[in-house]
């Protein structure tokens, strides 16, 4: 079938990004779904800076490609050996399509599926095969099993986890990659208990997701640190959140509110120095936890002796160490109760030709969530 979709053909390209055009609008060619794959009709597809990240380079991935990783939609068709969903049921998409069966899966640990992880890096979806083509016949790939940023997408079923069907798609959405993301780093890698001193590093869709995760798990004390005003001006307005500019003092500044540094530091930038500091930032005994992803060239150095004469942990966490099918319902379930404002992460709805622009807006840091509905 033939779907509009936003074409990624190279990475790099200057911003702004209204002028250099990196993402062509065009029409290309979607095979019908295979065995154990579904066609979706995606309904609303957030922009996450993990996208960006391939946009400029700094997240390098197979070209040209199909970019989007956050989206929900519904089911239209299903292919050969699909049992667990059918036409006309709601999901929302996980960028880590789990098999189920290897060593990492066996031991509930999802995010780090072996064969999943081979077919993000190939731009393939989880059986290796393509299903998007220019309309000349050439293959386009993948990004992360999914390519969100088209109104159809065949992704495979283990991708998806089902969303009842009165949770809006531009808020389903969001549970695919920056609340699973954000709030699964609090309460599966750092878990976070309400004696904690929680402090987050960069307050994108991930860090503010995160900062709702801290106070879904009644932290004592949450810092949330950013360059860009507004940011900390709507972490402030979640409640409960006390918040410092990043400024060359902010690690002394949350070691003081903190009294010797927070127990838990997450850091969502993806930057090396930004990760030097949320180290800094953390009390003896406390933990790091590394979300965002820098460039895989980049090296982190910090004290080595206090990893052990402080007994400190660094860790990372990759889909907020979650199992999809396990968290994304848990965690609409705490939307539903009130308990987490997801509501409050999307600043920003746009047309999928409006897209480029989307992206100046949150490479300026003028954004948290985005979402292009269909």
């Amino acid at each position: 079938m033939r779907i509009r979709a936003a074409v990624l053909r190279e990475m790099g390209r200057p911003a702004p990004y209204a002028e250099s055009l990196p993402l062509e609008i065009t029409d290309v060619e979607l095979d019908e779904p295979g065995q154990g794959e579904m066609l979706l009709k995606i309904g609303a597809a957030g922009l996450c800076h993990s996208d960006l990240s391939v946009i400029d380079g700094s997240r390098p991935r197979p070209m040209p490609m199909v970019l989007g990783h956050e989206a929900a939609g519904t089911v239209a068709a299903t292919g050969p050996g699909v049992e667990r969903f059918g036409a006309g049921d709601r999901v929302v998409v996980a960028f880590v399509p789990a098999c189920g069966d290897c060593r990492p899966c066996r031991q509930g640990r999802a995010a780090l599926c072996e064969p999943g992880a081979a077919a993000n890096a190939a731009g393939t979806l989880l059986s290796g095969a393509g299903r998007l083509h220019d309309a000349g016949g050439d293959p386009l790939h993948h990004h992360l099993g999914i390519s969100a940023f088209a109104d159809h997408a065949v992704v495979a079923a283990e991708s998806a986890i089902g969303i009842p069907a009165d949770l809006p798609f531009e808020l389903a959405a969001l549970f695919g990659c920056a609340v699973l993301t954000g709030v699964g780093a609090v309460v599966n890698a750092a878990r976070i208990t309400p004696d904690d001193q929680v402090a987050v590093f960069g307050l994108g869709g991930v860090g503010m997701s995160a900062i709702l995760g801290a106070r879904l798990a009644g932290a004592k004390t949450i810092i949330g640190v950013d360059a860009v005003a507004s940011k900390l001006e709507l972490a402030q307005r979640i409640g409960g959140v006390t918040t410092f500019a990043a400024t060359d003092d902010v690690v002394d500044r949350v070691r003081a509110e903190t009294g010797g540094g927070a127990d838990c530091v997450i850091e969502t930038v993806g930057s090396a120095e930004v990760l030097a500091q949320a180290y800094a930032a953390t009390r003896r005994g406390g933990s790091t936890i590394a979300v965002g992803l820098p460039h895989p060239e980049r090296m982190l150095t910090i004290p080595a002796v206090s990893l052990v004469a402080e007994e400190r942990t660094l860790r990372g966490s990759y889909l907020g160490s979650s199992v999809p099918r396990r968290d994304i319902p848990r965690f609409i379930h705490h939307y539903r109760e009130g308990q987490l404002p997801v509501q409050q992460l999307l600043t920003h709805r746009l047309a999928l030709e409006d897209i480029n622009d989307g992206f100046d807006r949150l490479a300026r840091g003028e954004a948290v969530r985005q979402v292009v509905l269909f």
